[in-house]
């Protein structure tokens, strides 16, 4: 009988000290509790006990727990200190004209500094006012790429009292530790695959590492500000985690509002209906055994909750149509940007054509001849960004390959699918703009780094101290309002 039970049967003690004599041959029935053993109810345990009784469990909260506090201290000091040492930057009047994220005094603009820059200015826009029509005079239309369901929750908790720039970040801390404990919780289920070839031993780093590769990454400051990504990836690791216990109606629910959060949640479609037709399903076995090209599952008519995904989209395209404006506007407005369809994946070309430019930018040491075609400032910042962000594309590489090869297909369907994205839309003067942020959410990656490093300890601690300074540095960047993606 499992620890879960809420029954257990118990003999009354007053019978079981009672001598054992038999019944009157007189008496046509026995006495009543003579022989017949009661039952007596215990509550079921509380949600923490069975948390507690549970050690994978609560291995994952202790892991996720220290993850979270050492990176969002990284974060707090790096961004304050940043600040405090080089003032907030020119820019600032440019992207912050209604004050939202500035003018809370001394102390309350240093602490907002690490979270409320840049995009948080448009969350905090349509948290307040949301995507009206008439605003657009104001030069507000761009807000509609920018989707509900995270402005939608900064509006929420702010109606509890809560100032919206504090609102946005602990909506956004919450986000991250479930994303963290669902990252921890999906390597354990994976481990038999990541953790091939390791002992034991390491085995149990992999969903350690992951967690800890996560927080640390050098663009995971975005976890912790006024963004919308760590919503997403909390969102898109509970459709993985639900797929694969065949919860098809809660992956419907969380596809729904994935989507509702950012565009790209479209692309969960793609392994979802991967692991609906040929696993690994936790709730049953295959239907099937065969070529490997072959489904293994029989469609059910729970399949139909895979069509749900898209719901959070359609409703949102919906009420723009419905409150006067464009159902197609939130696609539109990313021309703000230049982004445009190259094809499909060809800006990594065009990304390494721009760090090509963008080094021979560097090394001629001058400004008169500008090696870009098209320049959206300055030339040598654009050389830097376009450098770094080749190198962020560079260094997930090895990372996908390592996906496609230890995980199970839909992880590979899904990193593949939701690059395709920025990959084939680049921006002009920087084809790989925003590429960082589109990556970090991305966990399939993060759990291969995590059993890649699980089997080469000498080189964790270097790896590690590397990330955390590279996140350092760039939220003191983006703390100081230069321009991080």
């Amino acid at each position: 009988m499992s620890s879960d039970t809420a029954e257990i049967a118990v003999t009354d003690p007053v019978d079981e000290l009672a001598p054992a004599t038999a019944p009157d041959a007189h008496s046509h029935t026995a006495h009543p509790h003579a022989a017949r053993p009661r039952t007596a109810c215990i509550p079921t345990p509380g949600w923490w006990a069975r948390l507690r009784a549970d050690p994978a469990r609560m291995a994952a909260l202790r892991d996720c727990w220290r993850a979270l506090w050492v990176s969002r201290l990284v974060v707090l000091l790096a961004g304050i200190g940043a600040v405090l040492a080089f003032g907030v930057g020119r820019a600032r009047s440019a992207f912050d004209p209604p004050g939202l994220v500035s003018g809370f005094g001394w102390l309350g603009d240093l602490l907002a500094a690490p979270v409320a820059r840049w995009d948080a200015a448009w969350y905090l826009v349509i948290a307040h006012y949301g995507y009206r029509p008439d605003l657009a005079a104001l030069g507000t239309a761009p807000r509609a790429a920018f989707f509900p369901l995270y402005p939608l929750g900064i509006r929420g908790i702010s109606e509890l009292g809560v100032p919206p720039i504090a609102a946005g970040a602990l909506l956004s801390l919450a986000a991250l530790a479930a994303a963290l404990y669902g990252i921890h919780r999906l390597c354990t289920l994976e481990l038999g695959r990541l953790g091939g070839g390791l002992g034991s031993a390491r085995r149990g780093d992999v969903a350690r590492l992951a967690v800890l590769v996560t927080a640390l990454a050098p663009m995971g400051f975005f976890f912790s500000a006024v963004y919308s990504e760590s919503l997403y990836l909390a969102l898109s690791v509970g459709v993985f985690w639900c797929a694969r216990q065949g919860r098809w109606a809660w992956v419907g629910v969380l596809g729904a509002l994935a989507c509702a959060t950012r565009s790209a949640g479209v692309v969960l479609v793609a392994p979802v209906l991967v692991l609906y037709l040929y696993g690994p399903r936790e709730d049953r076995g295959p239907d099937f055994l065969g070529a490997w090209w072959r489904p293994r599952y029989r469609v059910r008519r729970d399949i139909l909750w895979v069509a749900a995904l898209p719901a959070g989209v359609a409703a949102y395209m919906a009420y723009l149509a419905l409150s006067g404006g464009s159902a197609l506007l939130p696609f539109h407005a990313q021309e703000v940007w230049n982004r445009h369809y190259v094809g499909p994946f060809v800006g990594v070309w065009d990304g390494a054509r721009a760090a090509f430019e963008g080094a021979r930018q560097l090394l001629s040491f001058q400004r008169k001849h500008i090696y870009f075609a098209v320049a959206g400032g300055s030339p040598f910042v654009d050389a830097g960004h376009n450098l770094m962000l080749f190198a962020f594309l560079a260094a997930a590489a090895p990372m996908i390959v390592g996906v496609l090869r230890r995980l199970p297909l839909a992880y590979g369907v899904y990193v593949l699918a939701a690059l395709t994205l920025p990959l084939s839309y680049p921006v002009a003067p920087e084809p790989l703009m925003s590429l960082p942020r589109f990556e970090v959410v991305l966990f399939p990656l993060v759990m291969w780094l995590g059993a890649w490093l699980a089997g080469r300890p000498r080189v964790r601690l270097p790896v590690l101290t590397g990330m955390a300074l590279l996140m350092a540095f760039f939220v003191g960047e983006f703390a100081t309002w230069h321009w991080v993606a």
